[in-house]
């Protein structure tokens, strides 16, 4: 079994990378092809200069994903067949055991492997965005996001972790199970408390002031039946120049935040429809479905590790000679993304769909030709593409095209 396990292992990793690195080739291309002229739907609203600007943005951008794949596909062959991941085990062990070894070994893992991902989030920030006009984030700025996050992952990763790793050895053969529920519980807390003690730890939120615009969002959410704790924005102007929107937190915490640099970029009606495409999730309980679906992988997932945990095959196929949990864990986390990388169009369709009807019910309780306006801004102004590969749109765009968005929602125009 375990030179078959190999087999297959190397040539699920090696079909899927090859099978994603071609995807972009082909995104490129596609782009590229279209550089040359606006589509004909949006001539008379974005200009030439833009649309090229956008099209070099995403072949820079892709060009850099293609470079981070190889480096992910070798760095998961040296954790595994390359006996990395052995050779963290054997230093661990030599000095811990027990839950202590467990949380070094997964913290080792996730450390080692995110020192490996800094050189390209340089570039891909300093570099590519700075290039483009994008980057405000100082190198300061940088390194104090990376210790924030490094704590974090301390303070909240190793109870968390210690949880996860007595859990899978007390609780016996239906361990999976209590697993499954305390990650429920942790990711509906991690929902609740973010808004308030976490979020604000990178980002400064302030209340939208008074004026027509905070008028206009208090009577969308009265005509939505919408309760929130505030209304706040983000700095989000001291990282990038990208704008955005969201909520944040469930229940009595729900927060709406937007960015300061959407504000700049959009007149209050297309800020309103913005905000109704957002609240279109709500109500239409996307943000559930999603949530459930979520929790509902996770339990096939652990379910799956909990029949392999005991495989002695599923260790050695994968170049590790031990056999325990945070063995198991991190192999496990590790390899999945290799064999449902094929599923990611099913994901990807649903998230469209969800995008659909939130503008559908954007179109109902605000304007779409505001909608149309503020997405034409939006795009524009982040530099989205015009002119995706469909094959590429298929497996990794969790939006529609832009031309699909918007012929939809000029035939949900109201007349005047």
């Amino acid at each position: 079994m375990t030179p078959a396990f190999t087999t297959v292992f190397v040539a699920a990793l090696v079909l899927t990378s090859l099978f994603r690195v071609w995807l972009k080739w082909r995104h490129i291309r596609h782009v590229r092809a279209h550089r040359a002229a606006v589509p004909a739907g949006f001539a008379d609203r974005i200009g030439l200069a833009s649309h090229q600007k956008a099209a070099d943005y995403t072949v820079d951008r892709s060009r850099t994903v293609i470079f981070d794949i190889a480096v992910e596909t070798l760095v998961l062959l040296g954790w595994t067949l390359g006996g990395g991941l052995d050779a963290l085990h054997a230093l661990c062990a030599a000095h811990l055991d027990g839950l202590a070894y467990g949380v070094a070994l997964i913290l080792g893992v996730g450390f080692i492997s995110a020192a490996i991902d800094l050189p390209l989030a340089l570039y891909r920030q300093f570099v590519v965005e700075a290039r483009y006009g994008f980057n405000r984030m100082t190198p300061a700025l940088f390194l104090s996001d990376l210790a924030k996050q490094a704590a974090l992952a301390l303070v909240i990763g190793v109870p968390v972790l210690l949880a996860v790793l007595w859990l899978m050895g007390a609780m016996g053969e239906g361990w999976w199970l209590y697993v499954w529920l305390f990650w429920c519980g942790f990711n509906l807390l991690i929902l609740f408390v973010w808004p308030t003690w976490i979020a604000p730890l990178f980002n400064k939120f302030s209340p939208l002031p008074d004026g027509d615009m905070k008028t206009r969002i208090e009577a969308l959410l009265a005509r939505c039946g919408f309760r929130s704790s505030g209304l706040f924005v983000m700095d989000g102007s001291k990282r990038s120049s990208h704008g955005n929107a969201y909520f944040t937190g469930f229940g009595d915490n729900k927060r709406i935040v937007f960015f300061d640099t959407l504000l700049d970029k959009l007149a209050p009606p297309e800020i309103e429809a913005v905000l109704a495409h957002e609240l279109g999730h709500f109500r239409r309980r996307h943000v559930v479905q999603r949530m459930a679906l979520a929790f509902a992988t996770s339990l096939a997932f652990l379910w799956l590790l909990g029949q392999l945990i005991d495989a002695p095959w599923f260790y050695a196929g994968l170049g590790v000679s031990s056999q325990n949990t945070a063995l198991a864990l991190v192999l496990f986390f590790l390899v999945v993304p290799v064999f449902t990388f094929p599923f990611s169009p099913l994901g990807s369709q649903l998230s469209r769909r969800h995008e659909f009807e939130a503008d559908a019910y954007a179109a109902e309780h605000a304007s779409a030709a505001d909608l149309v306006r503020a997405l034409v801004k939006l795009y524009d102004d982040n530099a989205a593409t015009l002119t995706p590969d469909p094959l590429h749109s298929l497996f990794h765009d969790s939006h529609p095209p832009a031309a699909q968005r918007i012929d939809r929602l000029q035939v949900m125009e109201k007349p005047a």
